[in-house]
């Protein structure tokens, strides 16, 4: 009998968003970079990710290649610059997704196309420990056009591409294609997300008056 997928605990209630946020609650950015785009077949070569809540990041970004059990395509390279050199000398997969599992801990995690990243670290955790995340999850990719419903309308077509919301936020991409700096978009992203739906979420009095108290940084 097939082994059935593990699920994914996706965050669906986008209405109370920001109440969520500034609760206190602790969120993980993060991103992978992968040899292909099937989890079942193909394998990750980077992790990448940022920790943080309402006030500010926390603690350092975690970053980490991985050497996978065969030749990094040469159109994963020309896409990430990632290549066999690169990795010759990293740790194994298994390595590196406990200590990234360490060091999200119980934080919620966010990712844009959430469940390609997590389906390939669920299919990590599944083969070597017959786990997975059980982890809250937050995709912004769902969670932009929730926002900005209108972008469809436009005749460009990747509006809500990471890159693309990226440059018409004015949020500096230093490395495209890399998991740390795609893990930092993303998390500025989910951010700008909040900031410009704020009006439209439920719970907005308390919210605001929790937000003259603090001091965020939203860019």
């Amino acid at each position: 009998m097939q082994q059935s997928k593990p699920s994914i605990r996706l965050f669906r209630d986008f209405n109370h968003l920001a109440r969520l946020f500034y609760s206190g609650s602790v969120f993980v950015a993060f991103d992978t970079e992968t040899t292909g785009l099937h989890a079942e077949s193909d394998n990750l070569i980077e992790i990448g990710a940022v920790k943080f809540d309402c006030k500010g990041n926390i603690g350092n970004p975690f970053d980490e290649l991985i050497k996978p059990p065969i030749p990094i395509p040469p159109y994963i390279t020309e896409i990430t610059h990632i290549n066999d050199c690169l990795v010759q000398n990293c740790r194994n997969v298994h390595e590196v997704v406990s200590d990234f599992l360490a060091y999200a801990q119980s934080a919620i995690l966010i990712a844009h196309n959430a469940p390609f990243d997590v389906g390939f670290i669920n299919a990590e955790m599944t083969s070597h420990r017959n786990t997975y995340i059980k982890n809250l999850v937050i995709d912004t990719l769902p969670l932009a056009r929730w926002a900005y419903p209108s972008f469809i309308t436009e005749a460009e077509k990747g509006q809500y591409k990471l890159q693309s919301l990226a440059k018409r936020f004015n949020v500096t991409v230093k490395n495209a294609h890399r998991a740390d700096d795609d893990a930092r978009v993303c998390m500025e992203i989910f951010k700008r997300i909040i900031q410009d739906t704020m009006p439209k979420q439920k719970g907005i009095e308390k919210i605001q008056m929790q937000s003259k108290q603090t001091e965020f940084n939203f860019m």
